[in-house]
C-alpha cells in the first residue's frame, strides 16, 4: 500500500472514461445500486447521487472519522454528485424528474410496487423521456409471481443455491463471507446499462433494463452444477463433481497453505511430475479429464499428502520453474501491504476534504483509448445539490432553499 497519498482525483478535469458525456441519474442505495453506479462513474459518466434529506443508510455502517462518512459508505461512493432531495413531497419529486429529463439513465433499488406509488415507474418516466434507459435489478422478475417479494444478499444466496454449496465441517449450510450476490449483480447492471446504451446509439431507442438478483445468481451458479441437468432427465445428478469434492481447497503445506491447480491433460502431467507423483499421470484412473472427474476426491488427496512435505515458498519455486498454476492463501490484513498490488498501485491513499487521508481500490478495467479516472472523492450528503439543481433550471434562490437542510 502507498505511504504517501497519491492524490488521484482529477476535480475539474474532463471524464476520460468510455461513459464521458452519459448523465445517470442515481436513486440507489446498500450495495448493488453504488457499485454499479461507481463503476459507471469510473467509466466517465455524470453520475448524480439522489439521497434523503437524511442521506443514504450506508453512511452509517461501520467506522467513520465524521457522521455521514463511514467506510462502507466511502469505498463504493466515489465518483458521484450528491443531491439531497425529499421525494415525498411535490416539490422534491419534480425535481427529480427535472434532473431525469436532463440524463441517458435513471437507476433505482426500489421494489416496482413502491417506484410506481413514487411516480417513476417505467411507464411513467418514459413518458416523460422516451429514450431513458432505465434501470433496476430487484430480487425477482418483474412480470412474476414474486416481483416485490423483498430480497437481500442473504436471501439470495439461499435460494439459488451457494448457502448450500457453502457448507460447514458440520454440513450446515453457510452465507459466503461477502455479500456475493450484490456485488456481482452490480456488475452485471452496470454492464448491462452499458449495452442499453449501445443499442440506443445505433436504434434511437431508450428501454428498461431489469437485472433480479434470484434469476441472475441463479445461472451463476449453474453454469457449471446443473451438469446432468443439462439432458434433461428428472433424476439428473445436479452439481459439478470437482466442485463439490471435500478435498478441493487450499493445500496444507508443512507451513502454512498453498493454492494449485491443473485442468488438462498436460498441466496435470506437469503438477504431478512437480511433486513427485509422475506415476499417476498414468494411473487409468487419472488419465484424461472424463476419468479423473470419477475419481477426483482419490487424485486431490494424493496432491494434498503430498504437499504437506515442504514449505508454501519451496512448492512455488518448484511450480514456478515447472509452469504450474499456484499461488499463496493471503490474509485480508496481508493484501493491504502485498508487493504486487503495491507494483501495480491497486489501493492509493487520497486526501478527502473533510474526512483526511483514505485509501481506495482503484478500478482494475483498462481502456487503451477512454481509461478510467477519479473526478469526485465519496461526497457528503447534499453536497453538490446547489449547484446541480441550478444546473437544471431553478434559480439560485429555488435551488438554495432546496439545498437548505
Amino acid at each position: 500500500m502507498p505511504q504517501q497519498a497519491d492524490d488521484p482525483f482529477e476535480s475539474g478535469k474532463p471524464p476520460t472514461g468510455p461513459l464521458a458525456g452519459i448523465r445517470v441519474v442515481d436513486l440507489t442505495i446498500n450495495v448493488l445500486g453504488p457499485v454499479c453506479t461507481q463503476i459507471l462513474g469510473d467509466m466517465g459518466a455524470d453520475v448524480i447521487k439522489v439521497e434523503t434529506p437524511e442521506g443514504d443508510q450506508n453512511r452509517h455502517n461501520g467506522p467513520a472519522r465524521n457522521a455521514g462518512m463511514s467506510a462502507f459508505y466511502l469505498i463504493m461512493n466515489r465518483n458521484k454528485r450528491s443531491v439531497a432531495l425529499n421525494l415525498k413531497t411535490p416539490a422534491g419529486l419534480e425535481a427529480l424528474m427535472r434532473l431525469i429529463d436532463t440524463a441517458d439513465v435513471f437507476i433505482h433499488s426500489m421494489r416496482p410496487s413502491a417506484a410506481e406509488r413514487l411516480g417513476v415507474s417505467y411507464e411513467k418516466v418514459a413518458a416523460r423521456k422516451p429514450s431513458i434507459v432505465y434501470a433496476s435489478a430487484p430480487g425477482f422478475r418483474g412480470d412474476g409471481p414474486r416481483r416485490d417479494a423483498p430480497a437481500f444478499d442473504d436471501i439470495i444466496q439461499g435460494a439459488c443455491g451457494l448457502a448450500d454449496l457453502n457448507r460447514d465441517k458440520d454440513g450446515q449450510p453457510r452465507y459466503f463471507p461477502t455479500v456475493i450476490a450484490d456485488k456481482f449483480c452490480g456488475y452485471v447492471l452496470a454492464s448491462s446499462v452499458g449495452m442499453a446504451l449501445f443499442h440506443r446509439e445505433r436504434n434511437g431507442v431508450g428501454q428498461k433494463v431489469e437485472v433480479p438478483m434470484y434469476e441472475t445468481m441463479l445461472q451463476f451458479c449453474l453454469f457449471e452444477h446443473l451438469w446432468e441437468g443439462a439432458f434433461g432427465q428428472t433424476d439428473a445428478k445436479v452439481g459439478y463433481s470437482r466442485m463439490l469434492s471435500p478435498h478441493r481447497r487450499p493445500y496444507r503445506t508443512s507451513d502454512g497453505y498453498i493454492c494449485v491447480l491443473a485442468i488438462n491433460d498436460i498441466q496435470w502431467q506437469r503438477l504431478l511430475g512437480a511433486v513427485g507423483l509422475a506415476h499417476l499421470a498414468d494411473d487409468p484412473r487419472f488419465a484424461d479429464m472424463a476419468s479423473r472427474m470419477k475419481h477426483i476426491d482419490q487424485l486431490y488427496a494424493a496432491l494434498a499428502d503430498q504437499l504437506l512435505t515442504r514449505t508454501t515458498d519451496d512448492w512455488i519455486a518448484i511450480f514456478q520453474e515447472r509452469d504450474v498454476t499456484s499461488g499463496p492463501v493471503r490474509s485480508l490484513t496481508e493484501l493491504m501491504s502485498d508487493d504486487y498490488l503495491a507494483a501495480t498501485g491497486f489501493f492509493k491513499r487520497y486526501v478527502h476534504p473533510s474526512e483526511g487521508e483514505l485509501v481506495m481500490t482503484s478500478n482494475p478495467i483498462g481502456f487503451s483509448a477512454s481509461p478510467p479516472n477519479y473526478r469526485f472523492p465519496p461526497p457528503r450528503s447534499g453536497e453538490h445539490t446547489f449547484d446541480v439543481l441550478r444546473s437544471v433550471g431553478y434559480s439560485e434562490e429555488e435551488a438554495a432553499r432546496m439545498a437548505t437542510p
